[in-house]
């Protein structure tokens, strides 16, 4: 018998010819047999090689929320509205992220919330395991320049928002003030408690006085909502400017309302809140006492803020795959039947906003041409 490699011939040794003779069939039916068995132990055995791999690289995956806890950054004091519905979110939104990550709350007041952006945007590290809940207005100080504002609204990763707001502005019944009129024609303004330029309390009177003619004392330096709440029981001050969600949200200003210890006498929306419908919206009243056409666009351009609602945000710069685990997490949390039960007993209204849609706002809403932000200046007391 002879072989041909490559394209040479050679002889097979005689002590060899047995192997391929008929004498060593079973042999060579025996050794067959073993290969097959080899073979079928490699192909198990590189089959769970392959799972366990799979497996590993499944918990690769997974488990980078997974025994970690998220800090929300709330840039007010505890108990008011911005505070309430974040800590409302963070309940829920943690079971819907791979991993079930705890959600802590933590309280960083100060500013009007500058503080808590400044730390979200600059201090915080854009892991995804730092989120922010502060006030959508504080992008004014950053239009006009205000040298404590040490973040660019547009840069933040916006992850989602509970609802989209109007404002009202209420007075205590007992305060010499019963009508627009009145107020646009006293000599002694009310006084209105305020926490920070870039809040409602402090740009809604500033913004009636440019549009309405209407002067307010504004009293500032409140920490939160809450304590302006205790300045207006104690008379201190007797008008603020909260959102329409927070007034019918939260008490007291339910028991107020009911009980007529407050009368509200604008609201910002474009058409009147069904629970307030004898109140006059800012549109008409601008029609009734012919606003310019400047103090409408300046109107528009800073209650624009009110539809952000109570956002969430995170830092700059946060993994692609991750903000689309925190952005979904919380639309899914927004449609929980928990957290909608339990803001339907609130009297919450959730109108959501998904963060694409937050950071395209963000991103619109800060390119303002210099004639507004002139304005915007005298509004925000520059």
């Amino acid at each position: 018998m002879r072989f041909k490699v490559q394209g040479s011939r050679f002889k097979v040794p005689d002590k060899f010819k047995s192997l391929f003779s008929g004498e060593m069939t079973m042999s060579t039916q025996r050794y067959s047999a073993q290969l097959t068995t080899t073979l079928k132990f490699v192909r198990h055995f590189l089959v769970i090689l392959g799972l366990l791999a799979w497996s590993g690289n499944l918990h690769a995956q997974a488990p980078f929320y997974q025994g970690k806890t998220i800090r929300l950054i709330i840039g007010s004091t505890a108990g008011g509205g911005y505070d309430l519905w974040a800590r409302h979110a963070a309940r829920y939104m943690g079971k819907y992220i791979p991993g079930n990550p705890e959600i802590v709350p933590q309280n960083m007041p100060g500013a009007g919330g500058a503080v808590a952006a400044n730390y979200v945007y600059a201090v915080a590290k854009p892991d995804g395991l730092s989120l922010g809940a502060f006030n959508p207005a504080l992008y004014f100080d950053q239009l006009v320049g205000r040298p404590e504002v040490k973040f660019d609204w547009a840069k933040f990763t916006w992850i989602g928002s509970p609802e989209q707001n109007s404002i009202l502005h209420y007075i205590r019944t007992d305060a010499p003030f019963k009508t627009i009129d009145d107020l646009r024609n006293t000599k002694e303004p009310p006084r209105c408690g305020s926490t920070g330029t870039g809040t409602t309390g402090h740009y809604i009177p500033r913004l009636l006085e440019e549009t309405l003619g209407i002067k307010t004392t504004i009293v500032g330096g409140y920490q939160g909502g809450s304590e302006i709440d205790l300045a207006v029981e104690r008379n201190e001050v007797v008008c603020w400017s909260p959102l329409v969600a927070t007034y019918f949200g939260r008490e007291p200003y339910k028991r107020w309302h009911q009980s007529g210890f407050t009368r509200v006498v604008l609201q910002t929306g474009s058409k009147r809140d069904e629970r307030l419908k004898d109140v006059p919206t800012l549109d008409e009243l601008m029609q009734q006492y012919k606003t310019p056409d400047s103090g409408k666009r300046l109107a528009k351009v800073v209650l624009t803020a009110a539809t952000l609602g109570r956002p969430i945000s995170a830092p700059p710069g946060v993994p692609a795959e991750r903000t689309k685990i925190l952005r979904e997490a919380y639309a899914k949390a927004m449609k929980d039947p928990e957290l909608l039960a339990e803001a339907k007993k609130r009297s919450w209204d959730v109108d959501p906003l998904t963060g694409e849609e937050l950071q395209s706002l963000a991103t619109d809403i800060v390119a303002q041409p210099p004639e507004v932000i002139e304005r915007m200046k005298w509004v925000l007391g520059k």
